[in-house]
This record gives C-alpha cells, structure tokens and sequence, in this order.
C-alpha cells in the first residue's frame, strides 16, 4: 500500500506526553504487522539540541548513525525496538539552514525566498523523506514504509511552530483523508475548587487548529481524573469530532501501560479505518503485558545513586529507563536517588551514597561538579561498591585511578585542565583543529572488540564484537595504558579501527566499569541493555552480602 502519514499536535499545554502517545502508536501499529517509523519536528531554531543546556531541552539523544537529537526520539527507540537515524529529528534550524544553502548555490535561479511555499515545501519533502529511505538495518530494497508518524513540537499558538502546520495542511490536502490524518493532544484541567473538570481549554486549543485549516479526525484528552462519557461527548460535539475518537490519557504508574491503555480505547483501530483499512483482530502484545507483569510483580526495591550535576529528571532520561528496564528483568523496582556531584565532599561522601547498592557516574560536559564525580569513583572503589561510570563517569574513573593509585596527583583531562602534565585524558588528534562547537564530536555507534574473560565480555553474553553509541571529543590516552594495566585496572575493551579505549575495568573488585560509549542509548523496554542488567544484577547480589 501507499504509505500513510499520521500527524501528531498539542495544544493547551507543553509536555502533555506527545511523544508517548506517538511511540504508543507506533508500537500499536508495528504489532499489527505494519512497517512504521516516528520523526521528530521541533520549531526551535538550534540546528540540533547537541548545544543546549540539559535544563532548556533536557537529555540529548544520539542516533546510531550520529544526530544528536531530541530525548523523544529514545521513547520511540525503546517502545518499537527501531533504530531511528538523523532523518527521523528535524528543526526549524535544519530546515532554514538547507533552504539557504539552496538558495546561495542559485538552485532557486533568483526567485524571492518566502515561508510559503519554499521553507514549507522543504518540510514536506522532509516529512516524506522516511517513507523511502532505508532505516538503519533495513533492506534498501525493500518497499516504501506503511505509516510515517509525525509529531510536531510546540504547542498550538506558538509563532514557530505556524510553518510546520501549514506544511501538514497542504499535505493533508495533497494526499487526501485516506493517507493523511492527525491526533491532536490537549489537557482536560481540574479545577479543584469547583470539583469539575473543564474542556473549554481543549475547545479553544481545536478552534485555534480548526483556523490553521486542519480538523483533527482523533482527540486524545490529557486528564489526572477519569473523563465522563458525557464529557467525552461533549468535547466531540463542540470539535467536530466522533465520540469514539476521543481518547482519554490518563496518568498511569507508567509509561509502559499507555500502549494497553491506547489499544483498550482502540486509538490504533479508529486511525485505520479512518484510512480506509479494516483493522482485523486486535494484537495480544505478549512480550509487552509480560514486561508490564514483570514490573508489577517487581516489589522489591534497589537503591541506585545517580551522581551527576543535573538535578533534573529529563537529562538522564535514557539512564533512567536503562536502569528500569534492568530491574525489571531482575525482578526489582529500581529506586534512584540524585546526588550533585557539585556538592560531593570526602568529608559527605559516605553520608550521600549510605544506602546505595550501587550508583552510577553520570556523563556531561565542563568542569562543574567533575572533582565530585572523582571522589565518588574513589569511594565506590576502595569500598568495593558496583559502579557505573558512562563516557565523563568512565573518564572521571580513569582520573581518579591515576591520582590515587599510580601516584600523578596533577592527572586530569586535557579538556578539563589543558597544561595538566598527566593528560591520562586528552583530545582526539584529528578533533584539536576544530573550534566550531556542535557536530564535531565522535558521535554514533563504533565496534568495540572486547577483551574476552573480562567481566564486560561475560556481561555482553561473550560477544567478541558490539557496536554502542558515542558522543564526546576526548579519549583515554594509551600512552599511560600499560601502567593502568599493571596496577589493575584493565581495558576490557577497544575500538578495532583507532585503537581507543572503549571499557575500563577493574576485575579485582564486585563491578567497578567504565564506558567511554553510551549504553543507555540501546536499551529497549523488549532488549534490555545487558551492561545495566548485569549492573543491576551485581547491586543486587551484593545488597544480598552486605
């Protein structure tokens, strides 16, 4: 069949949960054997969120083939098991960025650039861009995708996000009701002090879409309290929209329930056969009600301590989702507790990690709260206690390992401190002539080739040769490996084309390991990450002795 584009909008409010709704029905549709794929445009004018401050966008997701991207883009990677690629995370700084190319180069042989129809004829182009490019690990050769899902950042209202709208209007027009349809996403508020909830909010937010031209076929309500049928048949009778496509989303204990709770209302359904298709039996989803039983049975509780200098939820999104996922299968609810590495002292040190069966040493970038994170690797390994430290965590590991065992009390890294006469970390040759900030990293999946017998080869299942996701500038310095080496702490793993370090281990201690790659990048809610399991696995077992 042709493919199908389903369009997805907010309105009354930001982070109202489009991006769970987009990877719930994508999951809805790929377990009715459709192939499908989800993207990302976001109205910011950033070329990509790689510059922004985690507090402005939260986490920063990388691609296996090295866009930094949207932290949406891990929901829809974890809820389908699909790796996404840098077509699937668009910006207005994208889209402006390759007009102008264009329009530099002459390719538009000296008409006046406008908003309409050139910067909305390149979000078509990109919009329809998916629908026939391979994904990673396709066939190139395979048939176009049966459904593109498309989610539009912003909020209904929002001057930049107008553009957008009025490129899934036209398109909408070009492709006829069959091939094109959009959700709308809005908040149903509580007023407490009434006792009522209100759906004029909602009301508006359509009329407001309804002016832009689009008339959203399916409504899905954003609500803390259940939705009445009669206010359900209200909202539909003032939107224009039929009573059994409006959806209610209700706050569940998870994230993970809202692909049931959309199949039980039947959201996948009513999009089909508002495209014509006859839907057919409705998918059992075993592994997923599984994975949901799994976490429900899951009432013992695992202490994990998250040191970094973000005290936000968002930034270590894709670490926390690992960590759950791991606890999980391990039969635990993991508990996570924020410890600012800002305000970590040897003399705090143990009063802040106490109760912890294990913590992990966050990733990020500049020198706030780094020595922090040095105090922590030196109190989780001459105690003995399962640590995790992911690209900056690795790095601050291999730091503290230097100053306190092999004896160079001045060790840092070269980005932290550039005349450190002990660069144990220092910048990737080929990266010292780049000043340009973002998109210069090493970002993406490499190979590591492990080091078999090591705790990580056991922990990958003893593969010989993984692929994980990077994204930083500066590498272990193998000139100081030797001396790692024989004071204990050893390279478990390497990149076979450049001879990097990938993995620092110490295999005297329970589970003491540093990645230089990300490996919250990979896990899904069916493929959990078999380093955060085996991390989980050693807290837990060592919870178990103390």
């Amino acid at each position: 069949m042709q493919t199908k584009y389903i369009f997805i909008t907010g309105g009354v409010a930001s982070s109202l949960g489009k991006g769970i709704i987009s990877a719930s029905l994508g999951k809805l549709l790929q377990a009715r054997g459709y192939r499908i794929t989800i993207q990302k445009f976001d109205p910011y004018i950033n070329i990509d969120p790689g510059t922004l401050n985690p507090y402005e966008h939260g986490e920063c997701y990388v691609t296996a083939d090295g866009m930094e991207t949207d932290l949406d883009l891990g929901h829809y990677e974890r809820f389908t098991g699909i790796e996404t690629t840098r077509d699937n995370s668009v910006t207005t700084g994208r889209i402006y960025l390759s007009v102008i190319e264009r329009e530099r180069r002459g390719d538009y042989l000296g008409k006046t650039i406008q908003v309409v129809p050139h910067i909305t004829d390149e979000i078509k182009r990109r919009i329809q861009l998916n629908a026939s490019k391979p994904s990673l690990g396709r066939d190139p050769n395979e048939q176009p995708l049966d459904f593109v899902i498309t989610e539009i950042g912003g909020t209904i209202g929002d001057i930049e996000s107008q553009p957008f709208l009025e490129a899934i209007r036209q398109l909408r027009w070009e492709l006829g009701p069959t091939r094109a349809l959009n959700i709308h996403l809005t908040y149903v508020p509580y007023l407490a002090a009434a006792g009522e909830l209100k759906t004029k909010p909602t009301q508006t937010s359509v009329k407001q879409l309804q002016g832009l031209g689009i008339q959203p076929e399916v409504l899905v309500l954003r609500t803390e309290h259940t939705l009445s049928d009669e206010l359900r048949a209200k909202v539909a009778h003032f939107c224009n929209v039929e009573v059994q496509a409006v959806i209610q989303s209700q706050d569940l204990p998870s994230i993970y329930e809202v692909p049931v709770n959309m199949q039980r209302q039947g959201l996948d359904a009513i999009c089909l056969k508002k495209m014509g298709i006859e839907p057919g039996p409705v998918p059992e989803l075993g592994p997923w009600r599984k994975f949901l039983e799994l976490r429900k049975q899951a009432t013992r509780i695992i202490q994990i301590g998250l040191v970094g200098k973000y005290d936000l939820q968002d930034a270590y999104k894709s670490i926390l989702e690992s960590l759950a996922h791991a606890g999980t299968y391990n039969g635990y609810k993991v508990k996570t507790t924020f410890v600012n590495s800002e305000q970590l002292t040897r003399e705090n040190v143990a009063e802040q990690l106490a109760g912890m069966a294990g913590f992990v040493i966050c990733p990020g970038f500049g020198t706030r709260g780094i020595e922090g994170k040095i105090i922590a690797a030196e109190y989780g390994r001459t105690h003995d206690i399962p640590t995790f430290g992911i690209c900056l965590g690795m790095q601050m590991m291999v730091i503290e390992f230097a100053r306190n065992v092999l004896g160079f009390a001045d060790a840092n890294s070269s980005e932290m401190e550039r005349s450190t006469p002990h660069n144990v970390i220092d910048l990737m040759e080929e990266q010292k002539s780049i000043t340009q900030m973002g998109g210069t990293m090493r970002l993406g999946a490499y190979e590591c080739q492990l080091t078999k017998g090591s705790r990580t080869w056991q922990a990958y299942g003893q593969q010989s040769l993984i692929r994980e996701r990077h994204r930083h500038r500066y590498e272990f310095n193998n000139q100081y490996l030797d001396e790692f080496e024989q004071h204990g702490m050893k390279c478990a793993g390497v990149n076979p084309a450049a001879n990097l370090v990938e993995i620092v281990e110490i295999p005297s201690l329970h589970w003491y390991i540093g990645t230089q790659f990300h490996p919250e990048y990979s896990s899904t809610v069916l493929h959990p990450h078999p380093l955060f399991m085996d991390f989980i696995k050693a807290c837990i077992d060592g919870a178990a002795e103390a």
